[in-house]
């Protein structure tokens, strides 16, 4: 039987179509071709790494997150970098390498310090750059800050400079430590209909409050204003100390900030001179003016002689050994929430930050372990996997030290407890020991829309845990039975790995939130200090002498490509390219939307168990 021919209509739409289809094609392959040859042009044309030269300034600019490690995919992260859109990173290894090699570097004669659009950074982090900035001048080295504006984090690292400068239309503005958080009960309960049941040991476990309260609880304001308060009067004494003031009377001029304002005609840059928070007021042309003459102009680009942090820490990675022989302290970074599986960096995966200290404890030519934890928790099981794993590599005779960053809280503190020692600084966010656990119904959801559920069970409890009905007492009564023996669970561990009991551990537990400072007195941790103190101690644990061992981070590797991508990343000429390339920016704000997305997405049902139990702190500041 003969196929029937196409109609001239349909033959007509068809030939429309491939013309269409090939169009696309066409502009699609040329539009890969230019950028191919684009790209080929700016790797070949590239001059590459600009030599460094005598009398010249690193330049760190601080744009962007102070973090543990990066978070963005390496691809996103040049882009970010060259476009100046997105998140920006910068890893706080990296900057503390930077500054202590540039302080025996001859050809570095100072540092330049730009703040501007310096995001977020942990009061651990900010006070372990600052002693980097601190070393650096004690080697007879300036140090110069600048911004257009600061904003008191950035002011903290700039105060710890020889000299201060803003632009005239700017300023300086110190407000305090503040924890404001949005409530969703009435929203969610209220109005919604959806229930929200909390189980919870410790009444200072405050994390998922939002969901059942429309205010802080006492407790809650409780604890957070005792850790805050050591937290902030430690940062204005650093800034006191840094700028050869009173610290009583920066108090005061914070204190009384709205009426000194006034009185200086609301000129913020005036005030700030003033009260002698900056040396004084420039833009950012007499900033470049004066450093073409205090060190040594650069023609070619018409300012002073300069490399920035990451050209620098390019020839810090050329002038390196690819590989170290010597016996090694192996650094494994716990950055981000604790939750199950293989995750990727910047979030601490339950499989994935196992794998890695299981690296280090068959690496026979590592000797011992530092776990740098900035980690408000998550998951009780994943951060389970990764205590044992700690405890292994004990068992094989490497001692394991606990660094901890900006916050190692509740889960953050669970993957810490058993190390041989434990470091924090005086301002780490840590304890928060507690458990609770989530679990939602919606039957007056469903009410509203006229719907409803019925049926049987062949068991009282069966389709107990049906979120479409009510919770049934006995169902509520298994979770929190659950919830009781981690908290025991917890606690237990705790007393264990410190040489405590349950009663006395619990005594500072119940879900409270320390300053560092705070839980070294409490027994939480062994001793004040921050990574180069804790690196130091691994070392001395494994009988390794100074300068005999190296120092190597056990990450997931990258793959070729994105090695790539990476080391192109730091040529001007494709960064250039990527800047026209780029797409207009969105104007549109989200962070705020960011947020609340952030906070319900805690009352997604994870895993297969009808509830979860989460050791979690949202202790950020």
């Amino acid at each position: 039987m003969s196929e029937s021919k196409p109609g001239p209509i349909r033959r007509f739409l068809v030939g429309i179509w491939n013309a269409v289809n090939f169009t696309r094609r066409l502009v699609f392959n040329l539009v890969f071709l230019v950028l191919l040859f684009a790209f080929i042009a700016v790797l070949f044309s590239s001059p590459g790494v600009k030599p460094l030269m005598a009398d010249s300034a690193l330049v760190i600019n601080l744009g962007g997150d102070l973090v543990e490690q990066y978070t963005a995919h390496p691809v996103d992260r040049v882009l970010n970098q060259a476009t100046g859109q997105g998140r920006l990173e910068i890893q706080v290894r990296d900057l503390l390498g930077a500054i202590e090699a540039a302080k025996d570097d001859d050809r570095i004669e100072r540092i330049v310090l730009f703040t501007d659009g310096f995001n977020a950074a942990g009061f651990a982090a900010l006070r372990d750059v600052a002693a980097a900035l601190r070393d650096f001048r004690a080697a007879g080295k300036e140090v110069i800050a600048f911004g257009n504006g600061m904003e008191q984090k950035a002011y903290y690292l700039a105060a710890h400079a020889d000299e201060v400068y803003i632009d005239p239309q700017g300023g300086v503005l110190l407000e305090g430590l503040g924890r404001y958080r949005m409530y969703y009960r009435e929203g969610l309960q209220d109005k919604l209909g959806v229930d929200v049941h909390l189980f919870k040991v410790g009444e200072y476990k405050s994390a998922a409050e939002p969901y059942v309260l429309d205010a802080a609880s006492p407790e809650a304001r409780e604890a957070d204003l005792y850790w805050m308060g050591d937290v902030w009067n430690r940062f204005v004494a650093d800034i006191a100390k840094a700028r050869g003031m009173e610290q009583a009377e920066l108090e005061a001029m914070i204190n009384e900030l709205p009426a000194r304002v006034q009185a200086a005609g609301g000129d913020l840059g005036k005030l700030a001179l003033e009260e002698k928070l900056v040396d004084g007021l420039k833009t950012h042309y007499e900033l470049e003016q004066m450093l073409i003459e205090r060190g040594a102009p650069d023609e070619d680009e018409h300012s002073f002689r300069q490399i920035e942090l990451r050209g620098y820490l390019t020839q810090m990675g050329l002038h390196r050994m690819p590989i170290d022989s010597r016996p090694q302290v192996a650094v494994v970074v716990a950055q981000g929430e604790i939750i199950d599986g293989d995750q990727p960096p910047g979030t601490v995966g339950g499989e994935s930050t196992s794998m890695l200290l299981r690296q280090a404890r068959e690496d026979e030519n590592v000797k011992a372990v530092l776990l740098r934890v900035d980690s408000p928790g998550g998951g009780v099981f994943p951060s389970e996997q990764i205590r044992r794993e700690v405890e292994l590599i004990q068992a094989s005779g490497k001692p394991v030290v606990v660094s901890m960053g900006n916050v190692a809280a509740s889960g953050g503190y669970w993957i810490s407890m058993n190390a041989d020692r434990i470091y924090a600084d005086e301002s780490t966010i840590t304890g928060s020991i507690g458990i609770y656990g989530l679990w939602l119904t919606a039957p007056r959801v469903l009410d509203k829309l006229g719907v409803s559920t019925d049926g049987v069970g062949t068991t009282p409890l069966a389709g107990a845990f049906d979120p479409t009905r009510p919770l049934d007492p006995n169902a509520g009564a298994i979770i929190q039975a659950v919830i009781n023996k981690g908290y025991a669970d917890f606690t237990g561990k705790v007393a264990e790995a410190r040489g405590s009991t349950p009663e006395q551990i619990d005594v500072h537990a119940r879900g409270r939130v320390w300053s560092g400072a705070q839980a070294k007195e409490r027994g939480l941790v062994d001793e004040l200090g921050g990574l180069q103190a804790a690196l130091a101690e691994a070392a001395k644990l494994a009988k390794l002498e100074e300068g005999q061992y190296g120092v190597s981070y056990v990450e997931k590797p990258l793959s070729p490509f994105e090695e790539f991508v990476v080391n192109m990343g730091g040529q001007a000429r494709l960064q250039g390219l990527v800047r026209l390339l780029a797409p207009t920016p969105l104007l549109l704000d989200r962070e705020t939307m960011a947020r609340v997305e952030g906070e319900l997405r805690w009352l997604e049902s994870k895993g297969r168990t009808p509830y979860r139990a989460v050791a979690h702190c949202l202790c950020a500041y």
